[in-house]
């Protein structure tokens, strides 16, 4: 499409399952681009579609009446805010999606303090008013109160709100007027974002993703902000005053629905996927005419918060279930990651088998894990920890706003909880459904190895939701897991007797059949002290008694740790033995008389 003026680049931002991807799967139908479209078409990760989230930032298009509007849905989860950030960069509005049941959350925030620091032009929509707790006219103050709190400029206050349901897939200007369809916002998209208009008379293409083909090599994926871009054309890549070798375009596409449509020629304002590179492009990086480097600029991401140790799998059992497996590898993958993921940050080590990886949380750290086991890699990784700064000589450490929603009788608990963690409470008031919401200001720190404890602790109804706040001076180290752990002295598989025997000593993480190594922990001991075991003790035979005579031993089910579990529970001395097919804890130094 030629005619800028037709083009309405927009993105949907709002806390994790507000509804985000619902919508753009129903704006995808209900404009005819998608005939009988799955939900959740977007998520093509396999692990986005397992958790039902968001974790990479994607683009799609759509056509409505004679306008193509360009949609970018993004996470919620404040550990993906790289891919919010950047991603915003590529459009001049936003949808802020708000369920109408649990209001404005801290996810809520963060990304909406994103977007109007960049001058977007929002649109508010309070989804899910289908729900039976909905509390539309309390939602909306909030709301209002968030803006007030947030606007850089007063004209960001002026913004129209629809309501209606995502999944029904309806939207209305007036709770009085009924609507069943998504015109309504359509319309409303169309007459409140601005256009999209050039800044230079000469090309500029922002790169904001990229993307690889076995056929064409290197794709990036980006916005043109001015000019106009050929298949043919010779291009530079420009950042500040680096400046590259003339390139050409061999390919290009725009997007339609969940489809890459190939075009010979796109104009200002489109999103584009291009090839033709003979090196490497990077994320921030302008595409430009020839003789003609003039950068866009590129928002500055926010610094990793927490760090991982990655390294060569050295236990009794490496090579025996994963392909990938050499420190080269390891570095060649995670040098892969570093093109697409803005937020990682990887460094060496002394030892050229240990890699330091850091991200913005838990769960973007263990995304990138999760997916390298399903790729066939086998590593270790060592317990979070937190990124510590100096700040005009002070000693500061990352802050977390914690938001819980709980049951009135579990508020005690949680406040004794985070307490212990150092945490503050600064806001606590009631919820409509006899639930309690209460915000913790706490250093991050004091959230490693909290979440499993709060399911427990709130017999999994809690709620809880977390956002940056920023370096504050230092609260001290803090003890993380009170428990100890069972290690393993003996290699072999583990018997039912053996187990039977050490029951009592705590839960374990092994049933019968499984093979251990000494060194690897196979149960949580239940006292505050490491103790070593033998899981694979035999029981001894006589001509008095055989061991077919024996009752059939009752053990308790076994405690299967996923790796989320595993990041939170384990300590310094200890780490993650990840593969393809198994997840293991392990201590760092596997002989007991050396530990």
């Amino acid at each position: 499409m030629s005619n800028s003026s037709h083009i309405r680049n927009i993105a949907i931002i709002a806390h994790v399952d507000h509804g985000k991807t619902t919508l753009v799967d129903q704006l995808l139908r209900q404009s005819g681009t998608i005939v009988d479209a799955q939900d959740r078409v977007m998520d093509s990760d396999s692990i986005e579609k397992e958790r039902g989230i968001t974790i990479l930032a994607k683009n799609t298009g759509i056509l409505y009446k004679d306008h193509k509007i360009n949609i970018v849905d993004t996470p919620g989860h404040a550990d993906f805010g790289g891919e919010v950030e950047r991603t915003l960069q590529m459009v001049e509005g936003f949808l802020l999606l708000v369920d109408a049941a649990e209001g404005v959350l801290p996810g809520t925030r963060f990304v909406l303090q994103k977007a109007l620091s960049l001058g977007l032009r929002p649109i508010v929509v309070i989804n899910k008013i289908d729900r039976k707790d909905a509390a539309i006219e309390q939602t909306e103050q909030q709301i209002y109160d968030l803006f007030l709190d947030l606007v850089t400029d007063e004209s960001q206050l002026e913004f129209p709100t629809l309501y209606g349901s995502s999944r029904q897939g309806f939207m209305t200007t007036d709770l009085k007027v009924k609507s069943d369809t998504l015109v309504p916002l359509l319309d409303k998209i169309i007459e409140t974002v601005p256009a999209p208009k050039p800044e230079v008379d000469s090309l500029q293409l922002l790169i904001t993703n990229l993307d690889h083909s076995d056929f064409l090599g290197s794709l990036a994926v980006g916005r043109i902000f001015s000019g106009h871009l050929k298949v043919g054309d010779q291009v530079i890549l420009c950042r500040d005053e680096k400046v590259s070798q003339p390139t050409k375009i061999t390919k290009m596409w725009q997007f339609l629905g969940v489809q890459r449509i190939e075009v010979q020629e796109s104009f200002y304002g489109d999103i584009v996927c291009v090839a033709g590179f003979t090196t490497q492009p990077e994320l921030g990086v302008t595409l430009c005419n020839v003789g003609k480097p003039v950068p866009h600029s590129y928002v500055k991401v926010d610094e990793p918060t927490l760090t991982m140790y990655f390294s060569v799998n050295d236990s009794p059992f490496n090579g025996k279930e994963g392909k990938l497996l050499t420190s080269r590898q390891i570095r060649e993958r995670l040098e892969r990651e570093l093109r697409k993921n803005v937020a990682l940050r990887v460094e060496d080590t002394p030892s050229a088998e240990v890699f330091k990886v850091s991200g913005r949380g838990q769960l973007h750290l263990g995304i990138l894990i999760e997916n390298m086991r399903r790729e066939g890699f086998e590593l270790q990784v060592s317990a979070p920890e937190v990124i510590y700064k100096t700040i005009d000589g002070i000693k500061q450490e990352p802050f977390e706003l914690v938001t819980i929603d709980v049951e009135e009788q579990y508020r005690g608990s949680v406040m004794d909880k985070l307490g212990t963690r150092k945490g503050e409470l600064v806001n606590m008031k009631p919820l409509h459904d006899g639930r309690v919401r209460m915000e913790f200001e706490i250093p991050s720190q004091g959230l490693i190895g909290f979440r499993s404890q709060f399911l427990v602790d709130t017999r999994g109804t809690g709620i809880m939701n977390m956002s940056f706040l920023g370096y504050r001076a230092c609260k001290g180290e803090m003890h993380q897991r009170i428990k100890g752990a069972l290690i393993s002295l003996e290699a072999g598989p583990v018997t039912a007797y053996a187990l039977d025997t050490l029951q009592e000593r705590g839960i374990l993480f092994v049933a019968p059949g499984d093979k251990v190594y000494g060194g690897m922990i196979v149960g949580e001991h239940s006292r505050d002290m490491d103790l070593d075991v033998n899981p694979c003790k035999l029981k001894k035979l006589s001509n008095m008694r055989a061991s077919g005579t024996d009752d059939a031993v009752q053990l308790p089910p076994v405690k299967t740790m996923t790796l989320e579990q595993c990041m939170e529970w384990i300590r310094p001395d200890e780490l993650i033995e990840v593969t393809p097919t198994s997840i293991r804890l392990r201590k760092k130094i596997l002989q007991a008389n050396r530990r």
